[in-house]
């Protein structure tokens, strides 16, 4: 009934087959797709998401699919995916999750309609611009560590050194984010990292198999190690959570010295508008903090590792770069009046994240019967936005959208491309990423940093294969050859 309903519309797409779907197709391309390297450019579509370029070629822009047994919307124009996720009218929202993710968080971006709304609202103070400018120390802080370990290892090799940047650049947002949630209490923040990301490959693994309803609480090896994780984490943030409350009430710290403290106030000024239901618990803010890391660190970190890698493809956009950060910075310690002057690597940051989009994709679901354009979507509908088809499409970014030109970012976001609004870095409307600007930050600090210290180039080693588990990744590792100066 839902594909004929989408068909009588003009929407065409795969038919139905019972249960699976198209799951073995896509499993099939994805399979060869990722079997083998790519040439050395930025022509990644086809590796990365050949089954959702297959469909758009084959059936259009806005096309359908099945996944198992819901039916899925494929929508690749701008101002359709405006207009879901703006979700005006709020017949829009996540897909149904798989239980097995919601023991990784059930922070913001799990929740819905006015749950979602109090907490936003209550998060938000931590996230402005003035908060985060007093980070910047805690990011310089994190680089340098970094930096150091590469020089040292530089002066073992007596000069140039090879690298994988990818774990390396990890390792940063991992520290960079324990130092700004946990300020002095960072170390055990790692070691709560450490234990989510062992949470998140496990999870990650359970996702990729047939969901079973029921199958997690078999107490099978592998689900107790999941349980047995969970709640070594848990019990650890409410430690620290408990800790930060003590510090505050004796004025042995202050609530911006972090952003646990700058939550926990959030928290409480929030919750005295007497509204009992919506007030955040301790076990919110545990949530909270798992999601901070698991949306902060992977993202970050693939967006970091595919701006070293391409300004590796590309020295002269490397060399102007480093020009603009020794004239503006010199080998000083940079700072938020500093950073916001770096035009160049803000241009080089926005054409990596067009080229390679940590989320390739954003997925939405419709609760109730509506209305986008002149297509009228039935409810139970899972929506595909292809955030990477969109970036590489030369209808929107001209014939050259595959190339890397940071100069069509020059006059900023809405004039880079042939349509204004059609870049959604951090996604669009209501829900667009709370931590935005922090990720702003970090990655220009990072890259400044990184460039007063080093030059670097491709490693012989280094093999062309993005592909995603979760974010978009190396999927052989991302090796440079690092030479300092």
């Amino acid at each position: 009934m839902l594909q004929r309903n989408l068909k009588q519309q003009g929407i065409m797409g795969t038919p139905y087959r019972p249960l699976i779907g198209d799951m073995k197709e896509f499993v099939k391309l994805i399979t060869q797709a990722w079997s083998k390297p790519m040439n050395l450019n930025h022509k990644i579509v086809s590796r990365v998401d050949p089954f959702t370029l297959n469909n758009v070629q084959k059936y259009g822009k806005i096309s359908m699919c099945w996944s198992g047994t819901s039916p899925r919307l494929i929508i690749k124009d701008p101002e359709l995916m405006r207009q879901v996720l703006s979700n005006k009218q709020g017949h829009f929202q996540k897909p149904p999750l798989n239980p097995n993710i919601l023991i990784i968080t059930k922070g913001l971006s799990t929740l819905e309609g006015y749950k979602w709304e109090r907490r936003r609202k209550t998060l938000n103070p931590a996230f402005h611009m003035e908060r985060l400018k007093e980070m910047l120390p805690v990011f310089s802080t994190s680089c340098s560590k970094m930096i150091e370990r590469w020089q040292n290892k530089s002066k073992l090799e007596e000069g140039k050194c090879e690298i994988d940047v990818w774990p390396e650049l990890q390792k940063l947002t991992a520290d960079v984010i324990s130092r700004a949630a946990f300020g002095s209490n960072y170390e055990e923040g790692e070691r709560i990292f450490e234990l989510l990301r062992e949470l998140t490959i496990l999870v990650v693994e359970a996702m990729q198999t047939l969901y079973l309803p029921g199958f997690r609480f078999i107490p099978t090896k592998k689900n107790q190690r999941r349980k047995e994780l969970n709640r070594e984490i848990r019990s650890m943030l409410r430690d620290l959570i408990q800790r930060k409350k003590h510090a505050l009430r004796h004025g042995e710290s202050r609530v911006d010295d972090d952003l646990l403290g700058l939550l926990l106030q959030s928290i409480s000024q929030n919750n005295d508008d007497g509204n009992e239901s919506y007030k955040m618990t301790e076990e919110d803010v545990v949530e909270e903090c798992k999601q901070f890391y698991v949306a902060g660190h992977e993202t970050t970190s693939s967006w970091l590792t595919w701006t070293m890698v391409v300004l590796a493809m590309h020295p002269d956009w490397q060399e102007k770069a480093r020009n603009e950060v020794l004239q503006i910075g010199h080998r000083q310690e940079l700072n938020y009046k500093t950073i916001t002057k770096l035009k160049i690597i803000n241009m080089i940051l926005y054409e990596v994240v067009r080229l390679y989009p940590p989320v390739i994709a954003l997925y939405q679901h419709t609760s109730k019967e509506t209305k986008i354009g002149d297509i009228s979507l039935p409810s139970g509908v899972d929506l595909t936005l292809p955030i990477l088809l969109l970036n590489h499409d030369p209808q929107i970014w001209g014939d050259d959208a595959e190339e890397f030109k940071p100069e069509r970012f020059s006059e900023g976001v809405s004039k880079a491309s042939n349509e204004q609004l059609a870049f959604f870095p951090f996604s669009w409307g209501p829900r667009t990423c709370i931590g935005q600007n922090f990720a702003m930050l970090e990655a220009k600090m990072a890259i400044a940093m990184i460039l007063q210290h080093f030059s670097w180039d491709l490693s012989p080693s280094y093999v062309h294969a993005p592909y995603t588990v979760m974010t978009l990744q190396p999927q052989h590792g991302a090796q440079i050859t690092l030479h300092p100066f």
